[in-house]
């Protein structure tokens, strides 16, 4: 398989190539500024040179409350740059693969959301992605996957844990929002689990992908804080309402991952697990934290 991927310099491009390389897989990829996705000859020339046999499409704007200030700017990036890799993966004779998110749905369910359950979304990103994912099935349903994943953190970046074992070891007191329930998602696992779906006989159609179980980000917080070492720090739970927000998230939106078992086999991890071995066994407190010139954090 040779795959491409783009928005490779982002935390899942990287966890890609990286994961695609580990597997035997032909991977390569294009970020800004070489490829820009609403240059439709751009990505098609790209495409059209490397011939790959899927595409995964990670690239787009996903700065939530950024998103709520500049709602064409997002849809050019996150519809019609969709549309223009699909456009070029077709010609090219690639399949195609969306990354969605969580945030299509609008929270007011109590047990997994199912990728049959209508869509709803309570923001600008979110709006941008359903838009992205009827668009892309409209236009090519033959030919398009879409993922839809949450809550991601992982090597080489920006994440929530990050953010918050830097506040822990700078010796501030947190203030963690407890009433949003999803499940974080280690870059490393989704990429796995997207290389299962493409290397399976999976249907195209909608999918759901992340880590197993669930978690408020507070209880999230309290267990990157656990496993960091951090247990004096303070730690306040605070409603979303009180953090006043641009961008409106769903309060309920864990992601029932039964139907990718069922297509790849695959068996998916718990999120604990999942971000222990992340900081503990791949290194993610030393690079979060790296340590001092004493050896200390």
């Amino acid at each position: 398989m040779k795959a491409v991927v783009t928005g490779s310099r982002g935390q899942l491009g990287k966890a890609l190539l990286e994961e695609g390389k580990r597997r035997g897989v032909e991977t390569l990829g294009f970020d800004l500024p070489e490829v820009d996705i609403r240059d439709g000859a751009a990505v098609e020339e790209f495409l059209l040179r490397e011939k790959p046999d899927w595409v995964f499409h990670c690239a787009a704007r996903t700065d939530v409350d950024g998103c709520e200030k500049d709602r064409d700017e997002v849809f050019r990036v996150n519809v019609e740059g969709s549309l223009n890799v699909l456009a070029a993966s077709r010609k090219s004779g690639a399949r195609f693969l969306l990354v969605s998110t969580d945030f299509v749905f609008d929270g007011g369910k109590d047990a997994p959301y199912t990728e049959e359950d209508p869509v709803n979304p309570l923001c600008v990103y979110g709006l941008s992605k359903a838009e992205a994912e009827k668009a892309c099935l409209g236009e090519w349903p033959g030919g398009t996957w879409i993922a839809r994943t949450q809550w991601l953190y992982g090597p080489g970046g920006r994440h929530f844990p990050g953010a918050i074992l830097k506040k822990a070891a700078a010796g501030e007191d947190l203030r963690v929002v407890d009433d949003q329930v999803g499940c974080p998602t280690l870059t490393t696992d989704l990429a796995g689990m997207l290389l299962e779906l493409a290397s399976s006989d999976a249907p195209p159609g909608i999918y759901h992908a992340s880590n197993e179980g669930r978690a408020s980000w507070f209880e999230f917080a309290q267990a990157a804080l656990e496993i960091g070492g951090f247990f004096r720090t303070r730690m306040e739970p605070v409603s979303s309402a009180d953090l006043d927000l641009p961008a409106s998230r769903p309060a309920f939106s864990v992601l029932s991952k039964e139907k990718l078992k069922k297509v790849t086999g695959m068996e998916i991890r718990p999120w604990k697990k999942a971000l222990e071995d992340y900081l503990v066994r791949m290194g993610g407190l030393e690079e979060i934290l790296p340590p001092r010139e004493d050896g200390a954090r």
